[in-house]
């Protein structure tokens, strides 16, 4: 070991008389340096350092000196050697040298070339670090006028929402005002008409009818201008159905057929397609454009024919009314569009009408996902074409989530409301905090999914437009069945009182507070944590029939064939209950009830016993004493079933209202 450690050792020993020559030195100076007794130092140095290494010499003959760097050949090679040296007290010199490894030089030379470019980074960086600290007093001061300009924006939206509302209830009020009455008018006109009062006279009648006829178009006004505040607003509704475009316009024909006599000249033909079509959409607005460009066309044509008709076209349903009468100039085709934009010209001021039809037909078909457009020609009459998705986007969306199945890892949460872009708000901030959204656009779509499936909680809007959504509500908290399910109540108007007094458990007005309403779903369930069961039975029918109680429910089931399977898997799992047949082949429930209350890890599982043996008296008491209940696989149904893990989990401290049975 010491051989070696001299071998490796660059540290040397030598010793100079007073001329400078090399008295003494030791095994490592001969060798690294190749020094010998009686030869000058300065004949070691590189050719043009003699001085220093005589410097050195001359000083450490004196005094003490450090770290005193020579340039020297060892053997050949340029090597630098950093000496101490002191006086011998003869005149000469002691020195003590270490060799530095080869391409020490050229390390120094990189140091110091990389301690050049630090200090460079450094000042680089502290004139970043300046530039940055000023955009960032320039950004702050942009942020402050954001934040302001962003205030005032809010300010604006605010003012503008409630004018919006304001100008709501305002055209709300002013038509049920003006309906009133001119339901009265129209009423008492027809009696008038029908002669309930005695016969009138032929001048008598035709005064009648002017007044019904003016009454009538009063009316049909403010129908259009609520419907098109509505579809201003975004508060039109979509209530899709299904229905073919037969059954469509054999209605048509029906409500459209009294006005013909008012048009003698005139033909109306409904053409239908080969084969029929089948559309699910909102029926009630198809028919709503339909007639208005039915009526239209009857208006301008004396003469002809008006026909509608309809063909499939890949995904879309393409509807046409086309007349013969006056026609469009196409430099009008954009103004027949707009709201109150009518045509100056002799026959449309003797066929005056509101200058909304159209309008708002325009509005009601892109609700319907389609277009409206018009191709005509002045005089040869006019094809308006309605296209729209045979099945509508909307419904297309919500099928798609009503058709995922239940996720045992996420709390469903039945969402019942009509608006679709409220719906995807639900979807996409729900989603993300754990839970499972199952919409219905209906009081009826919602009923048939609670025969499915049971959810974590309700959230329902009260005033869907045409739906009885109070009597849901009051159906849902009557029902043993529903009424312990959270039903959190999210409308645009505020009956609190009546909705909590029919059984609310929470009321919002929209638009909801998304961390309100989170924290009241979280605190009623439990997002992300299935409830997982365990059964332990031999018999395959009996676990098939305990699968089929629970469908459809967020219950993750494992199933076991043998009682040390079923210890194991309750080991390995931590289920919350044990479904445990009494009667094995290999076991007892005994068995397996000890197993389990030996191991810490399954000793606070409930046990539920299920078995279709007679018990002797002494089994029963045991049993009623260490597991949660007794059922009999005669009389198990799905309510008992899921009302014993409901009382189980409750009775093992498990929030039960996360149970979306």
């Amino acid at each position: 070991m010491a051989a070696r450690w001299l071998s490796e050792s660059r540290e040397l020993v030598l010793a100079c008389d007073a001329q400078g020559l090399i008295r003494w030195a030791d095994t490592r100076a001969r060798s690294l340096l190749g020094a010998q007794p009686g030869t000058a130092l300065t004949t070691l140095s590189v050719p043009g350092t003699e001085e220093k290494t005589q410097a050195l010499l001359t000083r450490a003959a004196v005094n003490d000196i450090r770290n005193w760097e020579l340039s020297l050949l060892c053997n050949g090679k340029l090597a630098t050697v950093s000496f101490s040296a002191r006086p011998d007290g003869e005149g000469g010199t002691e020195l003590f040298g270490f060799v530095y490894p080869e391409g020490y030089g050229g390390a120094i030379e990189q140091l110091s070339r990389a301690l050049t470019e630090i200090v460079n980074l450094n000042r680089e960086i502290v004139r970043q670090k300046r530039e940055i600290e000023t955009q960032q007093t320039e950004l702050d001061e942009s942020n402050r006028g954001v934040v302001t300009l962003h205030a005032e924006l809010e300010d604006k939206v605010d003012a503008l929402r409630r004018t919006s509302e304001v100008r709501s209830r305002v055209l709300a009020n002013v038509s049920h005002e003006f309906r009133t009455p001119l339901h009265s008018i129209l009423g008492l006109s027809q009696l008038l008409l029908d002669g309930s009062d005695g016969p009138l006279t032929d001048e008598q009648q035709k005064q009648i009818r002017f007044i019904r006829t003016s009454a009538e178009e009063l009316s049909q006004l403010v129908n259009d201008v609520l419907d098109l505040s509505k579809a201003e607003s975004g508060k039109l509704t979509l209530r899709a159905e299904a229905f073919t475009a037969s059954s469509f316009f054999a209605a048509m024909r029906g409500m459209l057929r009294p006005l013909l006599p008012s048009h003698p000249g005139v033909d109306l033909l409904f053409e239908l397609p080969e084969g029929d079509i089948t559309l699910e959409t909102d029926q009630g607005k198809v028919a709503q454009v339909i007639r208005n460009l039915v009526t239209n066309a009857l208006k301008f044509t004396e003469q002809g024919r008006v026909v509608a008709s309809a063909v499939r076209r890949g995904d879309d349903v393409v509807f046409t009314v086309e007349d013969t009468g006056i026609g469009i100039a196409p430099e009008h085709f954009d103004r027949i569009f707009e709201e109150f934009g009518q045509i100056d010209g002799p026959v449309q001021r003797k066929h005056k009408g509101t200058g909304l039809g159209l309008a708002l037909s325009r509005r009601l078909g892109e609700l319907l996902g389609g277009t409206l457009t018009v191709e005509s020609e002045l005089g040869l009459g006019s094809t308006f074409t309605l296209t729209i998705p045979a099945t509508h986007p909307e419904v297309r969306e919500l099928a798609t989530l009503a058709a995922r199945p239940l996720d045992p890892s996420r709390a469903p949460v039945l969402i019942v409301e009509d608006d679709r872009k409220t719906m995807f708000i639900y979807e996409k901030f729900l989603s993300l905090a754990g839970f499972q959204v199952v919409p219905a656009r209906t009081v009826d779509d919602a009923r048939r999914l609670l025969g499915t499936f049971r959810p974590a909680a309700i959230v329902l809007d009260i005033m869907l437009e045409g739906e009885a959504t109070w009597d849901f509500l009051a159906e849902v908290k009557q029902s043993a069945e529903t009424r312990e399910i959270p039903v959190l109540v999210v409308t645009v108007t505020n009956k609190e009182q009546r909705a909590r007094a029919l059984g609310a458990d929470e009321f919002w007005l929209k638009p909801v507070d998304q961390d309100h309403l989170l924290r009241k779903l979280k605190s009623v369930t439990r997002p992300g944590t299935p409830t997982r069961l365990l059964v332990i039975d031999d018999d395959e029918r009996a676990r098939y029939l305990i699968r089929k109680l629970l469908e459809k429910t967020p219950y993750e089931l494992v199933e076991a064939r043998t009682g040390p399977e079923g210890v194991e898997l309750a080991q390995k799992l931590r289920p919350e209950v044990i479904f445990l047949d009494f009667l094995l082949k290999d076991v007892t429930a005994f068995d397996v009830l000890d197993d389990l209350k030996a191991d810490p890890r399954t000793r606070g599982i409930s046990v539920v016993i299920v078995t279709s043996h007679v018990l002797e008296p002494s089994d029963r008491e045991r049993l009623v004493a260490e597991t949660e209940a007794i059922l009999s696989k005669d009389s198990l149904s799905r309510e008992l079933a899921i009302h014993r893990i409901r009382d189980a989990l409750r009775k093992a401290g498990v929030g039960t209202s996360s149970s979306t049975e």
